[in-house]
Parts: structure tokens; C-alpha cells; sequence
């Protein structure tokens, strides 16, 4: 049967609006690394920290011996702290091959050769990484208060302590940017995974070893701005209002913080270059 030429028709399909492209990598990337059952098990150890306080805080609520239990303000940031370690697992697990394994397989000239811009291509990525570590840092540090005022039965605590609301999200989303910042920047730098998650432990454990010897030598607290890790710290204890454990100024620790912030987007805005194709 002859096939003959329709000419020109209208596309009637539905246009999807500009500036949404991320959404797309995001959604491909959080369902892949959910997909994974070794990713699983390590989101569900992530929340075992969460069903002991949450046991605390019952135990505490109910039984009048216990009263030792009871929360404070200082028990979530206690919490938020013992979350970094999981942090530090799921951003090296979820991130390191995010753009590594693009510039592995070439693909980051195919993204940038369609309507995509670098800055969408990187703002997938950096959700997927975000996505996940909120998933283990301020959802359940809410979901612990929640606990905590069903328990009791009163608003009271959160209205003592109204201030742990903007302290847990300060303080979460501190902790997320400059993981998924740095391991971005990183990942950029490479096109081997194992070595860019290599790089990030290097990154965090040879400035706090760094930090504690030099502390050790000079008995000097406030070179604590050699480890971005112990300056997040320092930068928590103030947004919890607890005593800083560092004589560390609280503008160093914040500098350190958006330093390597900034200086992270900068490595991705070089790296991260193909042809663009502009819609």
C-alpha cells in the first residue's frame, strides 16, 4: 500500500512547561536508588535511632520512674547528631556516582544536548541526594516531636521549647547542603564512583584528624575551622542554643560552612559543560 505524504500537522501532544526537566532526572534517580534493596536496609538502620527515642520518649511519658527520660531541646540535637553518621553512608552511597557515572558512559553530552540546561541537569541530581537525606535528618527529627507531644498529650513541651522548629530545620538543612554540595562537586571531578566516594571519606576524615592533632599540639580549640565537620558542629550547638563546645567564633564555623558551599557550586559550574541547546 503506497504511503503518501501527510505534510505538516500541529503537535497535539501536551507541552511540558520549561525549567521542569530536573523534576524528570530527580524522579528517574530516587526510584533507581530505591529499586535497591542494599540502599533499603541501610534507610530502615538510618531510622533505628528514631524508634529508640521514640521508645525513650513513650517510656518517659508513662511511667512516672522514668521521669530521668523526659526530652529536651538538646535531645534532638543529639539526635541530628547521631544521624551524620548515616548522612555520611547515604551521601556516599546515593552520590558519588550521580555525575561520575554520566561522565563515565558520555552522557552528560546527551543531557546537554537536548532543551536542558546545565543548571536543571544539576538541580536533578542535587534533588535526589536531598530527597534522600531529608529522608533520614529533618523527617524524622519532626516526626520524633510529633512523637513526643502524642505521648504526652499537650502542646507543652513544644510550647517551651517553640524554638526547635526552626532549630531542626536550620540545622537539617544545613546538614544536606553541604553533604550533597560537596559530593556533587566532587562526583564532577571524576568518572570513577569508588574513587569520588574515596575523595569525600578522605574530605571528612583526614580534616577532622587533621583538626584533633593540631588541637592535640597547640591546645587550641578554634582551629576547628580546618574540619568542615566539626564547624557544622559548632554551627548546631548555636542554632540549638547549647554551649559551643569549640572556641571557634560562630561566623567562622557559618563561613566554613557556605565557603565550601560556594566554592562546591563553583567547581560544578566548571565541570559540568557540554553543548547547550537553547529551546
Amino acid at each position: 500500500m503506497p504511503i503518501h505524504d501527510q505534510g505538516y500537522q500541529r503537535y497535539a501532544g501536551d507541552r511540558a512547561r520549561t525549567g521542569t526537566a530536573w523534576q524528570v532526572i530527580a524522579r528517574a534517580g530516587i526510584r533507581t536508588v530505591l529499586a535497591e534493596r542494599k540502599f533499603l536496609a541501610l534507610l530502615l538502620l538510618a531510622w533505628a535511632p528514631f524508634l529508640v527515642r521514640a521508645v525513650q520518649v513513650y517510656v518517659a511519658a508513662n511511667y512516672s520512674q522514668a521521669s530521668f527520660l523526659q526530652p529536651k531541646g538538646e535531645t534532638f540535637r543529639e539526635f541530628l547528631e547521631t544521624q551524620a553518621v548515616f548522612v555520611f553512608f547515604i551521601t556516599i552511597y546515593v552520590g558519588a556516582g550521580l555525575i561520575a557515572s554520566d561522565r563515565r558512559a558520555n552522557a552528560l553530552q546527551l543531557y546537554l544536548a537536548k532543551p536542558l540546561s546545565r543548571w536543571e541537569y544539576v538541580a536533578g541530581k542535587m534533588a535526589v541526594l536531598l530527597t534522600l537525606l531529608v529522608s533520614v535528618t529533618f523527617l524524622p527529627a519532626m516526626m520524633l516531636l510529633l512523637v513526643q507531644i502524642g505521648f504526652a498529650g499537650s502542646f507543652t513541651f513544644i510550647a517551651n521549647n517553640i524554638y526547635l522548629l526552626p532549630a531542626i530545620t536550620l540545622y537539617s538543612l544545613a546538614q544536606v547542603l553541604l553533604a550533597s554540595f560537596t559530593m556533587l562537586a566532587l562526583s564532577s571531578l571524576s568518572k570513577s564512583s569508588r574513587f569520588v566516594g574515596v575523595m569525600y571519606a578522605g574530605l571528612i576524615f583526614f580534616t577532622g584528624a587533621l583538626f584533633k592533632a593540631v588541637q592535640g599540639i597547640t591546645g587550641q580549640s578554634w582551629l576547628a575551622w580546618l574540619s568542615p565537620s566539626d564547624a557544622l558542629e559548632q554551627l548546631g550547638d548555636a542554632i540549638f542554643r547549647l554551649p559551643l563546645r569549640y572556641d571557634l567564633p560562630l561566623w567562622a564555623a557559618m563561613g566554613v560552612v557556605v565557603g565550601l558551599i560556594v566554592a562546591s557550586g563553583v567547581v560544578l559550574e566548571r565541570r559540568v559543560r557540554a553543548v547547550e541547546v537553547v529551546s
